[in-house]
């Protein structure tokens, strides 16, 4: 990491919290990110931690519905890799496989069948294979 005032290091270390608390691990793409643009990954960090708070930590949302709507989205924007980790996210969370389906089908309504035949239908199949998923 390049040179960074003490602000963006507490701002990228945020950013990193937040992606091990949900996903464990952080991604790859936003650690090349934090290594070669860290000014710019410490300003998605602070925003990624602030929405990723639960409702105990002051969320407005639980976060089995926040990883579902930013799956949902991905699916919508084609990013099939980011609407599979979120989805995975939200059945940890507690999310079933038809509340996902139920999603999904809403996302076909605003996208098309080509957003289900591109993404949406990997999501799910995906989801249907986690382990206690009952798919």
């Amino acid at each position: 990491m390049t040179d960074t005032s003490d602000i963006t290091r507490q701002a990228i270390q945020q950013g990193f919290d937040s992606f091990n608390a949900t996903f464990g691990r952080i991604p790859p793409n936003f650690a090349l990110l934090a290594e070669h643009a860290p000014g710019a990954f410490a300003g998605y960090g602070l925003m990624r931690d602030y929405v990723m708070r639960d409702t105990a930590q002051g969320g407005a949302l639980d976060l089995k519905t926040k990883e579902l709507v930013f799956a949902l989205l991905d699916t919508l924007a084609g990013q099939t890799n980011g609407a599979k980790n979120h989805a995975a996210a939200a059945m940890r969370a507690g999310l079933t496989l038809p509340e996902l389906a139920e999603g999904l089908t809403q996302v076909i309504m605003v996208g098309g069948i080509t957003t289900w035949n591109l993404t949406g239908a990997d999501v799910l199949r995906h989801c249907c294979d986690l382990p206690g998923s009952s798919g």
